[in-house]
């Protein structure tokens, strides 16, 4: 199947990169595809100046990709699957997820000993809800600066701004970057957020051209996992600056995931697990997601997100 097609991305360095190889994977698949990767300015590439829980949260890296879709003005968008809220847009879908990339944070410092090693009182760059609740829970003498940008602008910050700062590990991959101090967290340190490192490919629901080009990336294991965190946010009415995080693996013939819900300042976790089938249809894992969130509820997280999203 030969013809055009084209991309939408947002314009960052981190996103063309993981763009290109879309487009690498996709003209291999189809010999004679035209690609092009139309790279588009989001609100939260805006605003910069701001939290992104201040400005919005859901959406804020996707919104303008999105109309841009439905527009018909591209045929494909490719996300950072974590910066999708729990629900798409009418008339759009996920057309494919590639294989997940490695699902970790990692902390990059200005000296050595990663979390342990920071100085007491230590200022920690990260404007995500998730990525502070679970710091503060371990150290509460830190002091988290909501900073943003491009990953290699917060990596600069460290020594002037602050002592540290939390990255994503597949970002740093992607760009082939590796920081002298750099210290990878386990999920018992660090739960991930929701699709953190995978890929999200959203297609029009009634566009059967670009569904079927996009079919021979699809990895049903990163799909089945990815269905069922954000199955979890979904409950929540999630997006991706709740204090959530939700971990999907295939293990021993089972979906496993495990997930917590928390106060900001991490006086209070609660954490989860729920297992299901590993080859299940993507909507019972999606309802594991659900009910797993459902029991952390009524375990009085339902009072906790009230309290952490001011509803």
């Amino acid at each position: 199947m030969a013809g055009k097609l084209k991309i939408g991305a947002r314009g960052s360095p981190l996103s063309l990169a993981q763009t290109g190889r879309v487009k690498l994977a996709l003209t291999a698949s189809r010999p004679g595809l035209a690609v092009e990767i139309v790279p588009i300015k989001t609100t939260g590439d805006k605003i910069l100046d701001a939290p992104l829980a201040q400005i919005g949260g859901k959406g804020l890296f996707v919104k303008e990709i999105e109309e841009a879709l439905l527009a018909g003005e591209i045929d494909l968008a490719v996300h950072s699957a974590k910066d999708l809220p729990a629900k798409l847009p009418e008339g759009l879908c996920l057309g494919a997820t590639p294989a997940r990339a490695d699902f970790r944070d990692v902390l990059v410092s200005a000296g050595p000993g990663g979390l342990a090693g920071l100085p007491a009182g230590a200022r920690v760059g990260t404007s995500g809800l998730r990525r502070r609740a679970q710091l503060l829970a371990r150290r509460p003498d830190l002091k988290i600066s909501p900073i943003r940008g491009n990953l290699e602008t917060r990596l600069k910050k460290i020594g002037a701004e602050v002592e540290a700062v939390l990255v994503a590990a597949a970002g740093l991959d992607r760009l082939g970057l590796a920081p002298a101090q750099a210290v990878t967290l386990s999920p018992d340190e660090m739960l991930p957020a929701a699709g953190q490192g995978v890929l999200a490919l959203e297609i029009r629901r009634d566009d059967a051209r670009t569904a079927e080009l996009v079919r021979p990336l699809h990895h049903e294991p990163t799909g089945l996992a990815l269905a069922a965190e954000r199955g979890f946010l979904a409950f929540w009415g999630g997006g991706c600056q709740l204090p959530a995080a939700a971990l999907a693996e295939e293990a021993d013939g089972r979906l496993r995931l495990r997930a917590l819900i928390a106060d900001p300042e991490g006086r209070r976790i609660l954490t989860g697990r729920k297992t299901g089938p590993a080859r299940a249809a993507p909507a019972e894992a999606e309802a594991l997601g659900r009910e797993l969130a459902a029991e952390l509820a009524a375990d009085g997280g339902a009072e906790i997100m009230r309290e952490a999203v001011g509803s």
